[in-house]
């Protein structure tokens, strides 16, 4: 009788993530370590052992043994974080700068929901729940996010309804935008602009194509969380209520948009 061969975890999506990587965050060893152990078939997940690579897994939902024990499934965290000039949204940076997540006092690793520039500040999402995360910044779900841009000389009203249309950019032309000016001199304009993509550099881009410059940019809303009475550089963790609200926004759309009939 022919021997079974082992089965393999190879099916990614979105909502699964590499099996060493979460082996490695629940403190097996590193994931090079990790790597060695699934190839020597150490690893089993729902009771197969899985020896090959890749292999993606649901640590929430996957029974993951290693040498037979079971591993923990990591609890899972939520943070809001007002992000100050100067911090980036990488995890690794060969050049030393300031990480958004070594603002958050947690022994879980996170990764940033989505990314602000260095020198954007405001709302930003950190988590280690890295399904959610993708579906969140995955282009399907359209995630609002609202901004407060303060801009170089006085906006003309013209120029809002292009922003409001749609503007032309590399990538293809921007979704429909909602725009509001706050307050307007001769010298600034402060506007607030909510748009559903996350194009690299988005608003400072629109805003330069129709020839304003950028002065301050700021994150003030993720969909429906604010980020009210929130120092710079201060986080707070989501409530259960706002991660049940950021699991029904991807959730509700998994099939995607339907048909126009």
């Amino acid at each position: 009788m022919a021997k079974r061969k082992p089965k393999q975890v190879k099916n990614k999506t979105q909502d699964k993530e590499r099996l060493q990587k979460v082996m490695a965050s629940a403190g097996v060893d590193s994931r090079r370590k990790c790597e060695d152990l699934i190839l020597e078939g150490a690893v089993e997940v729902n009771g197969v052992m899985v020896n090959e690579l890749p292999a993606f897994v649901d640590p929430d939902k996957d029974e993951i043994k290693v040498s037979g024990k079971r591993l923990k499934r990591p609890e899972r965290v939520y943070f809001l974080l007002n992000k100050p000039r100067g911090y980036i949204c990488t995890n690794k940076d060969p050049h030393g700068r300031k990480k958004a997540i070594d603002l958050i006092d947690t022994k879980e690793r996170l990764i940033s929901v989505g990314r602000l520039d260095a020198e954007t500040t405001g709302a930003l999402i950190l988590t280690n729940d890295t399904g959610l995360a993708n579906l969140l910044t995955h282009p399907k779900y359209e995630l609002s996010k609202t901004y407060e841009v303060k801009l170089r000389g006085s906006v003309e009203g013209e120029d809002l309804e292009k922003l409001k249309k749609g503007l032309w950019l590399a990538e293809g032309r921007t979704n429909r935008a909602a725009v509001k000016v706050l307050s307007r001199t001769p010298k600034d304009t402060i506007v607030e602009i909510t748009i559903r993509q996350g194009l690299n550099r988005q608003i400072r881009r629109m805003f330069a194509r129709v020839g304003y410059k950028v002065k301050r940019l700021k994150r003030t809303k993720i969909g429906n969380i604010e980020m009210k009475g929130l120092p710079v550089g201060a986080y707070r963790t989501l409530t259960k209520s706002q991660v049940a609200y950021l699991k029904r926004v991807t959730a509700g759309r998994k099939g995607g948009r339907k048909k126009k009939k």
